[in-house]
């Protein structure tokens, strides 16, 4: 299987060798899975709110329809809030997901109730919106935030901090009985805040949404089922740039 990994934001500075971006995927990927990475070339340094995320979407469909040329199988496009994912889903034919619906749809299966814990204030209407059009809202407990812009989720002590802090108050004050990570930058430190949680007695599911789109994506692949074109049909011919 290729899988095309869709990163819906300008590649950083820091960023030179694609290798070790897809090495971090690859320890979630099946051993026959192939990744490739790709980085906007026109939209925002991070997505936190509505427009972030209307800025990516043009680069990211771009992105999508290139991946199903050079004849890849699955596109994931790495963002909790879905970018762009509906309208992908119109313009070609193989599987293509964020990293919210899987991790949602997961959730939603290992537990009565879930919350998701993602990063500022301003995000919490966007996760929501996307829970209630997956039919998934009456099971979604709350959506909280760590207070942390996305480009300073590498202060990995202030995230756990944070992280443990609002995942207890989800499970205590808001009855949440399974917990998903709501950004993909969280997710490198998904082992250390189980163990926390579990350390002090909060046994609950704790959602990688990156490794929940993945192995979705996977399984899609190897049962060869993709999205319906009754739901997602074919664009209609017309002219949309003068």
């Amino acid at each position: 299987m290729k899988l095309k990994i869709v990163i819906p934001i300008l590649r950083p500075p820091s960023v030179q060798n694609y290798d070790e971006i897809a090495s971090r995927f690859q320890k979630v990927t099946s051993k026959c899975t192939e990744v490739g990475i790709t980085y906007l070339e026109k939209g925002p340094a991070s997505i936190e709110c509505y427009y972030d995320e209307a800025l990516a979407v043009p680069d990211i469909l771009n992105k999508v329809n290139e991946a199903k040329e050079e004849g890849y199988d699955a596109v994931f496009i790495d963002c909790f809030g879905d970018p762009g994912v509906r309208a992908a889903r119109e313009l070609v034919d193989i599987p293509v997901v964020g990293a919210g619906e899987p991790a949602m749809l997961l959730a939603s299966l290992l537990g009565e109730r879930f919350s998701i814990v993602s990063i500022l204030k301003n995000i919490q209407p966007l996760i929501a919106g996307n829970a209630k059009v997956l039919g998934v809202d009456s099971k979604l407990s709350s959506v909280r935030y760590v207070n942390i812009p996305v480009l300073e989720l590498q202060d990995e002590k202030r995230l756990l901090v944070s992280l443990q802090k609002e995942m207890i108050a989800a499970i205590e004050k808001d009855n949440a009985h399974a917990l998903i990570l709501g950004c993909t930058g969280m997710t490198r430190i998904t082992d250390s805040i189980r163990s926390i949680l579990i350390s002090q007695g909060y046994n609950v599911p704790v959602i990688d949404p990156v490794a929940a789109a993945i192995k979705f994506l996977e399984m899609l692949v190897d049962l060869k089922l993709s999205h319906s074109k009754m739901t997602y049909m074919p664009i209609p011919e017309k002219i949309r740039y003068q």
